[in-house]
């Protein structure tokens, strides 16, 4: 009986209807984390949704983090089941928000499964964005860097959420390239060039938010010849894709790899807004009417 209880008291359709804030405030989360370090998995996953349906709410934040919720729920993320990873991301990304906590720390070990579940997911996606964003978080970490770009595919991962993704998501995936171009030019360059990034970033410049086509602006720079004095902002896009396919390919097969990655760059904006318009379409379409 206690433990129906403790599904009937945790579980997140009744936290749904009852006030988020009063119940933090009564001192419900030291109960939430005694549970998430529980031996029973399925305890751990339904505390999981409940600090997820919980730190929805700004003012619950603070407290949800600063009672050591991060490295539990990193835990559920690494061992947990699907939906137990799926919420557990929800959740870190929900207390990443918090403006009392903008330094939060993620350990390298939630790398792997991040990126596994990156690399599986729809780009565009909203679960894409939280991934990516906490990716961005580890990225900034010489460490996070390494076990980004050591991850089998981890990189394509990235440049594909680029090419593929909606405006968050592409914006935290260059800015985790970009965190690992800033950290170690020489180690991530030719590793970032060789999964084919510059169409989607040559794309961003064009169609990201703001701070993804100036992200995508600095890594094209820093994907150039770093010892040439640094370029303005509002340099021409071919003469960048000339400078990289000159370090790529050499002088003599220069202009035609930059004439290759402007028509790449050119179809996948073609494709991409192909998609988007089936993936409105699709949102907009009638159900039919039941009978």
């Amino acid at each position: 009986m206690e433990y129906i209880s403790l599904k009937t008291f945790i579980h997140p359709i009744f936290l749904l209807f009852r006030n988020k804030d009063k119940i933090v405030k009564s001192g419900a989360v030291p109960h939430l984390i005694e549970l998430l370090r529980s031996e029973n998995s399925s305890l751990r996953e339904l505390a999981t949704a409940a600090v997820l349906t919980l730190s929805a709410s700004p003012s619950n934040k603070p407290t949800i983090t600063s009672s050591g919720a991060v490295p539990l729920l990193v835990q559920i993320l690494i061992s947990g089941s699907i939906q137990g990873k799926v919420d557990a991301v929800t959740a870190l990304y929900n207390l990443s928000t918090c403006k009392e906590s903008l330094n939060l720390a993620l350990p390298v070990e939630a790398v792997k499964p991040l990126l596994t579940l990156l690399k599986d997911s729809k780009k565009y996606s909203k679960f894409a964005e939280k991934a990516a964003a906490l990716l961005e978080i580890i990225s900034k970490t010489g460490e996070g860097a390494s076990s980004i770009s050591e991850f089998d595919e981890g990189i394509l991962t990235l440049v594909e959420t680029i090419e593929e993704g909606s405006l968050l998501s592409t914006e935290y995936a260059v800015g985790v390239l970009l965190s690992l171009c800033r950290s170690c030019w020489v180690k991530y360059r030719e590793l970032i060039l060789n999964e084919g990034a510059i169409p989607g970033l040559l794309l961003l410049t064009v169609e990201g938010t703001d701070k993804a086509q100036r992200r995508a602006r600095e890594l094209l720079d820093l994907l150039r010849d770093n010892s040439r004095p640094k370029r303005v902002a509002s340099e021409n896009l071919e003469t960048i894709v000339y400078d990289i396919a000159t370090r790529v390919d050499g002088p003599v097969k220069a202009a035609e790899t930059a004439k290759r990655l402007l028509q790449d760059m050119v179809k996948r904006n073609m494709e991409l807004s192909m998609t988007r318009l089936q993936h409105r379409a699709a949102s907009c379409t009638p159900k039919a009417p039941m009978t």
